[in-house]
């Protein structure tokens, strides 16, 4: 198939990754499993090893030079996640070690707090378990009830079938942006406008969006929102939570230490305000520093430009596994992310996958961290490809020849 005609070149872009540079100790990767996690650009390691060289204290409470150096920095980045996402403040800005913790701080504390018993908590059917078990957790605790939002055959979400499932005992809808199984990408504005009408809240995980598209809190009216920085080209373990400000001021402390009081006594606590209150011990420094630099990377690209490309490859994706005899893809056809689960006749993914890796081109197999997905599409695991800014259709088109190859492997 003729390469298409790409806005943004993505070998240009791959210069800017030291894990697509030519190593020693290194195979060639082609890189498709960035729905797990994303490669890292120079910016990133350099703001990293910049911290640690030049910059490396506490923040906070150093009344040294250096030590207000890294309180900036770390502040700084607090600023530039809340531009990213356009909150409101920096203060609704709160640092975790991901989109899991954000989640499990949410039901935690404002489930913890809020929910009572009978109250209702509608997750949808294809949440990762990161937007699952914090709910049956905090809801087993308080005498809450799940209520499951399920998906359509096509893999949607039906916005009458919200409206139907919504109660005046609802207090919370949890759902994902994009599906980290299906690519699925869920309109979630509207699904955030209708749980308000009904007098719910909504969480939406954002762990496979942030990425790849625009993100506009304040549009959405989401209640809170998380990602996760190694999703986004940014480190491991940093993660953002996003809430609006009047509840977080309502929560109670996710975790107790240092950083998040203003005064202990033996006889009374009093906690720090926003965003403090929810960042116990020393936090990610360096991590989040190096997110700082990951979304400034993103947007030196352009989101649009990004949302564009990785459009136009998906349509280049779905088209090519077309021609592959016997692969099952899941998921709605059109209007989707580039995240491709699929099956291929009764070959295991994990299968898949190792074939695959003998040609130096890397998926993912398994469940994906989604058994009620697996359970509602009939399939207890799948091979699945995922796209980012630095890959094209020449990955896409070895791709496609490896598929054959592993059908030539188990001979079909």
């Amino acid at each position: 198939m003729a390469t298409m005609q790409l806005e943004l070149d993505a070998r240009e872009i791959r210069k800017q990754f030291p894990f697509f540079q030519p190593h020693p100790e290194m195979r060639s990767l082609i890189y498709l499993d960035n729905a797990a996690t994303t490669q890292k650009p120079y910016a990133v390691l350099d703001a990293l090893t910049n911290f640690y060289a030049h910059h490396n204290a506490n923040v906070h409470r150093g009344a040294y030079g250096v030590g207000a150096k890294a309180s900036e920095l770390f502040e700084a980045a607090r600023e530039r996640v809340a531009r990213f996402i356009n909150a409101r403040e920096p203060a609704e800005i709160i640092f975790t070690r991901g989109t899991t913790e954000s989640i499990n701080l949410v039901a935690a504390s404002w489930g913890g707090s809020q929910l009572r018993e009978g109250d209702e908590i509608i997750v949808s059917e294809m949440e990762h378990h990161a937007n699952i078990l914090p709910w049956m957790q905090i809801a087993r605790a308080t005498g809450a009830r799940i209520v499951v939002w399920r998906i359509t055959d096509e893999g949607r979400l039906d916005l009458n079938e919200l409206r139907r499932l919504l109660t005046e005992r609802t207090r919370m809808v949890a759902v994902t942006h994009i599906s980290n199984v299906l690519g699925t990408i869920n309109p979630v504005a509207d699904i955030c406008r209708i749980a308000h009408e009904a007098g719910a809240l909504c969480l939406v995980d954002a762990a496979q969006s942030a990425a790849h598209m625009p993100l506009d809190v304040q549009a959405i009216d989401c209640d809170f929102l998380a990602f996760s920085g190694h999703k986004a080209y940014g480190p491991t373990g940093i993660g953002v939570l996003y809430g609006k400000r009047a509840l977080l001021e309502q929560m109670p402390p996710y975790q107790t230490g240092g950083g998040m009081i203003r005064k202990v006594s033996w006889e009374e606590v009093t906690w720090a305000d926003v965003p403090a209150r929810f960042e116990a011990g020393t936090p990610a420094i360096a991590e989040a520093i190096g997110l700082h630099a990951a979304l400034d990377f993103i947007d030196s690209i352009g989101r649009e430009r990004i949302a564009a490309q990785e459009h136009a490859l998906t349509e280049y994706m779905l088209a090519r596994l077309q021609e592959v005899p016997d692969l099952r893809l899941y998921g709605p056809k059109p209007d989707r992310a580039g995240i491709f689960a699929f099956t291929l006749t009764d070959i295991h993914p994990h299968d898949i996958a190792t074939v695959l890796d003998s040609r130096d081109i890397a998926i993912r197999s398994g469940h994906h961290c989604a058994h009620p997905l697996g359970e509602r599409i009939g399939v207890a695991a799948t091979a699945r490809a995922s796209l980012a800014v630095y890959n094209d259709t020449d990955h896409i088109d070895a791709l496609i020849e490896g598929l054959h190859y592993v059908r030539q492997v188990f001979g079909l």
